[in-house]
């Protein structure tokens, strides 16, 4: 895990673009759907979680495809160590990643999207428990993928 957050801190990219590309999408939605408050609001947190999921997906195509290009994923497999115990760290890693920076800037847009309080409160704590979760299922559509050359639509297919 530890080897992949620096991969990640290193490569901002991986973190940045699930970033920017949650934010384009709920800052753009209000121009599509129309900017009455009353149907932000009722519509808000379905566009919080649709956002999500389709930020996590944008990254999840390479979580264990760099250990499988430089052959230190068959290395895992031949080690004494469960593979449980390297794919959830994987999977901890990338929730780290990034579903952590979308559950902190989920706040301000939900205020952009006039969400009360008590609808803020609920959709950040479903976020918290199921952005983990999200992450395990992408997972395994990238296990599955692993060796494709691209793999990135089968993913979101498996996921969905």
């Amino acid at each position: 895990m530890k080897r992949d957050l620096l991969i990640a801190f290193r490569q901002r990219t991986d973190m940045v673009n699930p970033l920017f590309f949650f934010v384009m999408v709920i800052a753009l939605f209000p121009l599509g759907i129309g900017p009455e408050p009353s149907t932000l609001q009722k519509i808000g947190p379905g566009v919080i979680w649709i956002a999500a999921l389709l930020s996590t997906l944008l990254s999840v195509d390479s979580l264990f495809r760099q250990d499988f290009d430089d052959g230190s994923l068959e290395l895992a497999l031949l080690s004494p160590q469960p593979l449980f115990v390297l794919a959830f760290g994987k999977m901890l890693a990338h929730w780290l990643v990034t579903a952590v920076p979308l559950i902190l800037v989920a706040p301000v847009l939900c205020v952009m999207l006039f969400m009360d309080g008590d609808t803020i409160m609920v959709t950040l704590y479903s976020l918290l428990l199921g952005t983990p979760v999200l992450s395990m299922i992408s997972a395994i559509g990238a296990a599955l993928t692993v060796g494709l050359r691209k793999g990135g639509v089968l993913i979101a297919v498996i996921a969905l």
